[in-house]
């Protein structure tokens, strides 16, 4: 494990996600010494576990493709998306230092990222929506490029969101998957070169080498933060800020496996620790669902980072829209009793699905964000009764998409029949039947969605007639609309889908650099905030993939840099994203 961090640092961050981890390398390229204190026992939070991709527009990788959009675009958007909750000073920060924020790390550190070219915003209709090179992934990379430090150090790939262990990207790495499943013999290969170097890794190396997503942010993170000399320990607990007699934050109390430490910071303490998707009293306090939630992100994203801003005098903002980035999640029961979760993140946008309550109506677009599928289905609920839906689809879509945790051909479904996370009917009346869903609301839904699906039109909901729609969908399968296809090929399927969350929007109150800010919206000296500690910029709105990354990765290079400034290095910072 790395070395025991000194009793005297420059900076100590708290958690090792994104942001933690963002701020860490640009304030330890600064030249500052910096310490990451993780609670858990390995790095990366609910990042390691994420898709990776991060919404930067105006990035450096979208100009080197001839895309150079006016700013005022990307401001426009957002003013249309988040509307009573646009703050203007933080989203300006985060438009002007995102594409400064991509250069640097791609430029500086081990950090190199693939362009998202064609993923396009949410709100296609909305003025100043983009249609590509908005966003961001990590470059995939092998794990034994990054060191054994970095592979003692980083988490796993979750496990539902993988095949075996194999993350699989987005883009021409998961078209190849799908291009399998249609038998093709180029996707065919794809698959089987990609699954048997995995399979080797498992055999030689006891897990997966080829990261992408989540894992390849972290890792590559991981390896730019030792480059530079970061000081990272896990299983240290933070307890306490400490603060001086001026209240400026100046190091925090530890708990580690060999006990208790003061540690102190000469230019101060950045809080990144996850937000509070698993504090059961604050959702019950703030979520529409209750306490009773699924969150994506690991189990130590508890609140703990938001108890020590508060009780340092920070702000808790939960005026936000909404408190949580939403996500439709099905629960799946293993054998050994543990139950997993799996975001539906892909299938819904896929033709031949669609989304249905009890009462066997739609009540969403179900191609549009994953967050807008989740408000809709609490929008939806009936007094009394928890939010849940039904994905249904028939034999055609199961065999050629991932239906949630089942894959498609040729992957077998019996496993998720017989444990009961699929159900299946010969008839969707049969179906209705096997979930509690009305009947004849079903066969009417259906009828009524096929009849539009085959011209191309959803006159319901408008699905598919956005770009975000198209790109979700799939132009092989010969009908008008790449995002709609009848659902009329017995047997038919559903899995049950219920409110889930990537972590929370509501958090922290700060100000552009990042700092936090009291009940007089005053700084506290000494103290930040970035990822899901601190209240999202986009106000509780997801108008794009990658706002939750992106944010965390930019106002973690803000933080960073403002850490570097006031030491008064302005000759090092003029080198750091300039």
């Amino acid at each position: 494990m790395p070395t025991s961090a000194p009793a005297t640092t420059d900076v100590i961050i708290v958690g090792s996600g994104a942001g933690g981890l963002s701020a860490a390398v640009t304030a330890a390229q600064g030249g500052l010494r910096v310490t990451v204190l993780e609670r858990a026992d390995v790095c990366g939070g609910a990042t390691a576990w994420s898709g990776g991709w991060m919404w930067v527009p105006g990035n450096h990788l979208a100009r080197a493709d001839g895309v150079d959009e006016d700013p005022a675009a990307f401001r426009a958007y957002l003013a249309a998306v988040l509307g009573d909750d646009f703050d203007a000073e933080r989203v300006d920060a985060f438009l002007d230092s995102a594409p400064q924020m991509a250069r640097f790390f791609h430029e500086n550190t081990a950090l190199a990222f693939t362009p998202g070219a064609k993923i396009c915003d949410i709100y296609g209709d909305l003025p100043g929506a983009g249609t590509g090179h908005r966003s961001l992934a990590p470059a995939p990379v092998n794990l034994r490029e990054l060191g054994p430090e970095v592979a003692r150090l980083l988490r796993r790939q979750l496990y539902e969101t993988s095949f075996l262990g194999l993350g699989i990207m987005a883009g021409p790495d998961l078209a190849g998957f799908l291009a399998a499943a249609r038998g093709d013999a180029r996707g065919l290969a794809h698959a089987v070169r990609r699954v048997t170097r995995h399979v080797a890794d498992l055999a030689f190396y006891r897990r997966g080498q080829q990261l992408v997503n989540g894992t390849a942010l972290v890792g590559r993170l991981l390896r730019a933060a030792l480059d530079f000399g970061v000081t990272i320990r896990t299983s240290s607990t933070v307890t306490n800020i400490v603060r001086d007699d001026e209240d400026r934050v100046i190091g925090v109390e530890v708990t580690t496996p060999f006990g208790k430490e003061r540690l102190h910071a000469e230019r101060g303490v950045v809080l990144a620790a996850g937000g509070f998707p698993h504090d059961r009293e604050r959702r019950r306090a703030h979520f529409p669902t209750g306490p009773d939630h699924n969150s994506l992100a690991p189990i130590a994203a508890d609140g703990a980072g938001i108890d020590l801003g508060q009780a340092a005098g920070g702000r808790l903002r939960t005026d936000l829209a909404s408190p949580a980035a939403w996500c439709p999640v099905s629960l799946v029961p293993y054998r050994s009793g543990r139950t997993g979760v799996f975001p539906h993140i892909m299938d819904r946008a896929k033709p031949g699905s669609i989304g249905v309550l009890r009462n066997g109506r739609r009540f969403v677009n179900e191609a549009n964000g994953y967050h807008d599928y989740v408000t809709a289905m609490i929008a939806a609920s009936s007094d009394g009764d928890p939010p849940e839906a039904w994905q249904i689809a028939d034999e055609r879509f199961v065999r050629r998409y991932p239906f949630g945790m089942a894959k498609p051909r040729p992957v077998p479904l019996l496993p998720y029949l017989r444990n009961g996370y699929l159900k299946r009917g010969r008839t969707l009346a049969e179906l209705a039947y096997a979930c509690g869903i009305d009947s004849e609301g079903l066969q009417a839904t259906v009828a009524h969605f096929n009849e539009h699906a085959r011209e191309g039109r959803d006159p319901e909901f408008g699905r598919g007639s956005t770009p975000f729609n198209r790109y979700g969908g799939d132009p092989s399968t010969g009908f008008p609309n790449p995002s709609l296809a009848p659902i009329e090929k017995g047997p038919f399927y559903a899995v049950r889908v219920v409110p889930g969350s990537f972590g929370t929007f509501a958090g922290l109150a700060t100000d552009a650099q990042a700092r936090v800010l009291d009940d007089d919206d005053e700084a506290i000296a000494g103290l930040y905030a970035v990822g899901c500690d601190q209240a999202s910029v986009m106000g509780g709105h997801y108008p794009a993939g990658g706002i939750n990354l992106g944010p965390a990765m930019v106002f973690g290079w803000i933080a960073g840099r403002d850490l570097v400034a006031s030491t008064g290095r302005e000759s090092r910072l003029n080198r750091v994203g300039d």
